[in-house]
């Protein structure tokens, strides 16, 4: 039968379209990501790729960062699937190559990217991409600079240290909230050069140089400010990556451990983690985006405090 030698990536394909047809999945709703999909079909992460990729070249799904890949609207105009032309491979290029990249991470997180995915993304042969990039590897730095390249700061900055500094955090927290995955690729340790990266190293140490501090003391202040905002930034894919790979949403996990923290609050050895606990009555909502506030103004109160910039 023609199903039986169908390709794993057009039978999945196939299976997920069935679902959308019988109403089991709505417009809007996630459809598996490309983790699910290999763990359900037993697959490679690359026929998962390529088969939301299949799906994607109809118009059946589309990719809605951080929420992965969701089911397209009804009256949505589906891009009819046809076979790759002939010259389809000459017209990427490597800005192509890694915006396609940039998607794919952005919907289904780093660990989902592969350059196969890619390749399958642009309905070009698999090994094209490699053309323009020398491998994952490389395609990852050209990924970050590339997103890190997408903010900028105004030629005239706001007076003051403090307000330029403000404005370079949020700006960085600003670029990992849109990309998740940046904050997995570097460390303190290991850092990247990268233009785009350089842009905002240049704006926080330009304010600071401007006061007078010495060049170790501005360069520690400004990992100080980096660290805040990739510090808290790793959470934001780690969360994906656990939802996809336990099934559970926060709110699902933290209801599976909760007989354990309660065990905890019970036993009388912790009283004010106790106390804390259970003053959360209607549960504790974690919100990233004020924490980096918060954190923000604590860091800068306590830098207003060196001499060079009371």
């Amino acid at each position: 039968m023609a199903g039986e030698i169908d390709p794993p990536y057009l039978r999945i394909a196939a299976e997920i379209r069935r679902r959308i047809a019988d109403g089991e999945l709505a417009p809007g709703d996630r459809v598996p990501s490309t983790r699910q999909i290999a763990r359900e079909w037993g697959v490679a992460l690359a026929t998962a790729t390529r088969a939301l990729a299949t799906l994607s070249q109809e118009g059946v799904v589309r990719a809605q960062p951080r929420a992965g890949t969701v089911v397209a609207p009804r009256d949505a105009v589906p891009e009819r699937a046809r076979p790759r032309a002939a010259g389809a491979d000459r017209e990427l290029t490597r800005e192509r190559v890694v915006r396609a990249a940039v998607e794919i991470a952005d919907a289904e997180g780093l660990e989902a990217l592969s350059m196969r995915g890619v390749a399958a993304r642009l309905g070009v042969a698999t090994m094209s991409p490699y053309r323009y990039v020398g491998g994952k590897d490389d395609l990852i730095l050209l990924m970050a600079d590339a997103v890190y390249a997408e903010a900028s700061y105004p030629d005239d900055p706001p007076q003051g240290w403090r307000a330029r500094l403000e404005l370079g955090a949020r700006t960085m927290w600003g670029l990992h909230r849109r990309h998740p995955w940046l904050a997995q690729i570097s460390s303190l340790n290991r850092p990247l050069a990268l233009p785009g990266l350089a842009t905002h190293s240049e704006w926080v140490l330009a304010a600071l140089d401007a006061r007078g501090l010495e060049p170790e003391a501005a360069f520690n202040l400004h990992l100080l400010l980096y660290t805040h905002v990739h510090g808290l930034a790793v959470n934001l894919e780690r969360r994906a990556q656990a939802e996809a790979a336990s099934g559970l949403t926060d709110d699902q996990w933290v209801d599976s451990q909760q007989a354990a923290f309660d065990a905890l609050a019970a036993s009388g050895r912790y009283p004010t983690f106790a106390k804390i606990l259970t003053s959360f009555a209607g549960g504790y909502d974690l919100d990233l985006d004020a924490l980096f506030e918060l954190g923000l103004t604590a860091l800068l109160d306590g830098f207003a405090a060196l001499p060079e910039l009371s």
